[in-house]
């Protein structure tokens, strides 16, 4: 279908700023433009309340993490979703989806721990995947202190967020635990080598390009091999048996859309159930961009039942 009308003008807008191509710049460039947009984001509006917010630092396998720990109204203990934020692993931060998060909690009625990994190309692969499977280790054996029912975590994220929580379930199944109940995945990278139609088709004009594509990859990957290691391309892991179950949300105009429904279908041929739901009209980044995309707002509440389906089967 064409562009969604609210898509088909947000993208206007952008164009006529006239801004630098993202894999132009510098990445510390690019996270200084990111931190003024969204300071200045956040100083439009009061938030979306939740019953509270705590920013902590807990271990992590180099060095400490930064998470932030967001709390829905109710007595728990509740469940939880450990949270890895997009951003090709190179950019963006806590706060840059601190709304997502805020609105996950209300919805699914759990607590999201969104947990802030170490960055490329400070730190390269596979620093990332380590810190978010810490992260998760972290929130089961910290049940008590967070108010957390530890049977019942789930892990979750937006590109290469998704690309992350793919590979923690993956991680907690082949490394003993913890048992995850269900993994959400919005358009996530799966397969660094996937030469898909949807890259091809989507990789110019639609906000993520192919250009910025190599350019996340050229920062985050050390060499061409490690572009074939699960930890970085689920979709090449050797089987997908005994995964949670799962839902992929992808966008009609977004280069990774492809591979997010192959790694949908390859799951429900492993005999995972994952439910792949498609977007039409959307862009990557849509779900993040609920304040002015109608339909960023309908994937959050899918994804807010999604979970709560599946806290619930516990």
């Amino acid at each position: 279908m064409p562009l969604d009308p609210q898509v088909q003008t947000y993208l206007e807008q952008m164009a006529a700023l006239n801004g630098p191509p993202l894999h132009t710049l510098e990445p510390e460039t690019i996270r200084q433009m990111i931190s003024m947009q969204t300071d200045a984001a956040l100083a439009m509006g009061e938030p979306e309340a939740v019953a509270s917010v705590e920013n902590r630092l807990i271990p992590g396998p180099e060095s400490d993490l930064p998470v932030r720990i967001y709390t829905p109204q109710g007595d728990g203990p509740f469940p939880a979703l450990v949270f890895f934020h997009g951003g090709g692993w190179v950019i963006c931060n806590l706060d840059t989806h601190d709304a997502l998060c805020r609105s996950l909690t209300n919805e699914a009625g759990c607590v999201v721990v969104s947990v802030d990994y170490r960055l490329a190309p400070e730190h390269k692969f596979p620093a990332a995947p380590h810190d978010c499977y810490a992260a998760t280790q972290w929130v089961a054996t910290h049940g008590d202190e967070l108010n957390v029912d530890a049977t019942r975590i789930a892990v979750g994220g937006d590109s290469a967020g998704g690309n992350l929580a793919a590979v923690v379930a993956q991680m907690a199944r082949d490394q003993g635990g913890p048992a995850l109940v269900f993994q959400l995945l919005i358009y996530p990278a799966t397969n660094f080598l996937a030469e898909t139609h949807s890259k091809k088709e989507n990789g110019a004009g639609y906000m993520l390009t192919q250009d910025d594509m190599g350019w996340f990859s050229k920062h985050y990957l050390n060499d061409e091999n490690d572009r074939v290691n699960p930890l970085a391309s689920p979709a090449l892991a050797a089987h997908l048996n005994g995964l949670p179950p799962a839902l992929i949300v992808t966008a009609e105009y977004d280069p990774l859309r492809d591979e997010g429904e192959a790694y949908g279908q390859q799951l429900i041929k492993a005999g995972v159930p994952a439910t792949v739901s498609r977007y039409d009209g959307m862009i990557h980044g849509f779900m993040s961009m609920g304040p002015i995309f109608d339909r960023g707002n309908q994937a959050v509440k899918e994804s807010a039942a999604a979970l709560r389906v599946a806290f619930g089967r516990k």
